[in-house]
């Protein structure tokens, strides 16, 4: 076999081996026991839910399977909750003082992210964030409900207001 058709081999393998190994590891997390039959049953489950997922598993392409994943995944988390627990005060300070102007806007925001997973993952934390929605998603712009806007802001200024902080950490890990 050629080093071409083994890449083919692993390709197609990775998202599903990932797949399988991530519902065993959360059925083992849920049924909090490593007794024989909670892992026989825990091994069929992520078995059907792999096969019956199958024909969905090319989103997972857009994972970086690499060992400079694991520690940019965990990044990103920080990052997230940092950011969720931030904004999450600053809507609070909003609601509690409504004498603050607000300036809601739609804004336009670009991303380097090519993979239909790291668009996902990245409109989706946008959106998770209080103060900011994710409205439309088009190639590498992405379309952002923003609650409290600086005036004349460009799409490069938005990107780095609202994306960019993201994106360095997704990237790590995803395409």
């Amino acid at each position: 076999m050629t080093m071409k058709s083994d890449e083919a081999v692993v390709r197609p393998l990775a998202p599903g081996l990932f797949l399988f190994v991530l519902v065993f590891v959360l059925w083992l997390l849920l049924a909090g026991s490593l007794d024989p039959q909670e892992l026989i049953a825990g091994l069929l489950v992520a078995l059907v839910v792999t096969l019956v997922s199958r024909p969905h598993l090319d989103i997972f392409g857009g994972l970086r399977f690499t060992p400079a994943a694991i520690p940019a995944f965990f990044a990103y988390l920080g990052l997230f909750i940092l950011a969720l627990i931030r904004a999450n005060l600053d809507v609070a300070r909003r609601v509690l003082s409504p004498s603050l102007p607000l300036q809601p806007a739609l804004v336009e925001v670009r991303t380097e992210l090519q993979s239909p997973l790291g668009r996902l993952a990245l409109a989706n934390s946008i959106t998770l964030t209080p103060g900011t929605l994710t409205v439309d998603v088009q190639g590498e712009k992405l379309l952002i409900h923003w609650i409290d806007a600086p005036p004349d802001i460009d799409i490069e200024g938005a990107t780095r207001e609202i994306v960019s902080a993201f994106e360095k950490h997704l990237k790590g890990f995803l395409k």
